[in-house]
């Protein structure tokens, strides 16, 4: 039989394998391919309001934004200063009126700072917005350029390079139709090389979307935090007025109560740890020098705290080390020695976790009253044999059970609890000889019966100062 034309010729007498091109079917299924995890690309990031205002635009915002807390935080190291003044002068109402009334001007310029950090956090996640629009963009122009190369395959799909050849009238126009064809499947080749980098810069700015949602988030947690110690503050202040009708005698009186039933209350603790048997295995838990451990104050507030040096006698704020200290030689602690280090930092500053860890257990003395001992507390155990206690708090921001990356809001420093000033109680406990213990089940006499607070065999209290 006689072939009537060339793709019948192609059907009669060539191969199997070669009626249609591998190369033509390759790029078909590839197409196909790319097209698929384009539309599953589309889905999956949604699609994203349009800006009001340029990147120049978001930026200049940002960049004000920015500016704002940096002078804001110049203030609060002002305030700070002045506090510290304050704390080290004799314990007067009048200087304790007008520590809270500063403390309250400290905070309210935190507030701001968190409100700024806020707004400048919101912009960025209308730019990186931006960035993804434009290149779900770049994603939509390359489906509609694969598309339409797809289209023109599709074309030639039935077609071989064999046809081609046969059905030219002459030869030069043949390879000119396998130039073009080699072409076609170049520019394939380019557009798939395009969209795989889009899709990773994609798939990278939404992972930044999504950091700066959990830290936006995260600010609007610390800055209902900072607003309730605000309110606390105020009342604070009312109710020391109250108690004192404004009169010195009456708080130098409440400060001898409150000394009195911390004395108590630690005479209370140290009896009950003495007694529990313990001996420390000192491979359970980090080298001493490790450094495993983070300062839970912020760092910029640490860096401060170099500039006051000759008021505190170091670097870190430092108003009593752990141990056997000139203050407990004393007659402190009941002649325990301090089980922690206590760091002198104004109201409302920022507590983070020394360690990533979970919470074992948050507290509150100050809810019974005559009870004053650690305030509010919050107690963290880390992976490594370490548990860390954050006591005289002013708020609390977690509850037991949540997990903490190192540097995690815990809360915000205070003076709950007997303390003679706002200042960060941090110790440190072996993990496993920590317990948590109501103090009416081992002592048949006191002020704090229902109170729950942490306990440990005095073995089992190790130096901060050590592992920080």
């Amino acid at each position: 039989m006689k072939p009537k034309n060339a793709s019948e010729m192609q059907r009669m007498y060539l191969p199997l394998n070669f009626r249609r091109s591998p190369g033509v079917m390759m790029y078909h299924n590839t197409v196909l391919g790319f097209i698929g995890a384009l539309i599953f690309i589309s889905m999956m990031y949604g699609a994203v309001p349009a800006r009001g205002d340029t990147n120049e635009e978001l930026q200049q915002k940002i960049n004000e934004s920015n500016a704002k807390i940096a002078a804001l935080e110049k203030e609060i190291a002002q305030y700070e200063g002045q506090l510290v003044n304050i704390g080290n002068q004799k314990k007067t109402l009048e200087g304790e009126v007008g520590r809270l009334d500063l403390s309250r001007k400290k905070i309210g310029t935190d507030i701001a700072v968190t409100e700024n950090r806020v707004s400048a956090a919101t912009l960025q996640l209308e730019d990186l917005g931006g960035e993804i629009s434009t290149k779900e963009q770049r994603i939509l122009n390359g489906k509609k350029a694969i598309g339409q190369s797809f289209r023109t395959l599709n074309q030639i799909g039935d077609t071989t390079l064999v046809e081609h050849i046969l059905a030219a009238t002459r030869l030069t126009e043949a390879w000119e139709e396998s130039d073009k064809l080699r072409q076609l499947e170049g520019n394939i080749q380019n557009e798939i090389k395009v969209l795989q980098t889009t899709k990773e810069e994609l798939t990278v700015n939404y992972r930044s979307v999504e950091e700066r949602r959990a830290q936006l988030v995260s600010l609007k947690k610390e800055l209902a935090g900072q607003k309730a110690i605000l309110d606390q503050n105020r009342r604070e202040q009312a109710t020391l007025l109250s108690q004192t009708k404004n009169k010195e005698s009456e708080y130098q009186k409440l400060l001898d109560e409150k000394r009195q039933a911390k004395a108590d209350f630690e005479r209370e603790i140290s009896e009950f740890e003495a007694a529990i048997a313990y001996n420390l295995d000192p491979t359970t838990i980090p080298n001493p020098g490790s450094g495993v451990l983070s300062s839970p104050m912020p760092s910029d507030f640490m860096a401060r705290c170099g500039t006051q040096q000759k008021t505190f006698g170091n670097l870190y704020c430092i108003t009593q080390y752990f141990g056997n200290t000139p203050f407990a030689q004393s007659g402190a602690y009941n002649g325990q020695g301090h089980n922690g280090v206590d760091f002198g930092i104004p109201e409302g500053t920022r507590i983070g976790s020394a360690l990533a860890g979970v919470v074992q257990a948050t507290g509150n003395t100050d809810a019974y009253k005559g009870c004053y001992s650690y305030g509010k507390w919050v107690l963290v155990k880390h992976g490594n044999g370490l548990t860390t206690l954050y006591a005289h708090l002013s708020h609390i921001s977690v509850s037991a059970g949540d997990s903490l990356p190192t540097g995690g809001l815990i809360g915000y420093s205070g003076k709950t609890g007997y303390a003679t000033g706002p200042h960060l109680h941090l110790t440190a406990y072996v993990s496993d000889a920590v317990q948590i213990v109501r103090l009416g089940d081992i002592k048949a006499k006191t002020n704090c019966a229902n109170a729950l607070v942490p306990v440990a065999p005095t073995a089992a209290y190790v130096n901060p100062m050590q592992y920080l």
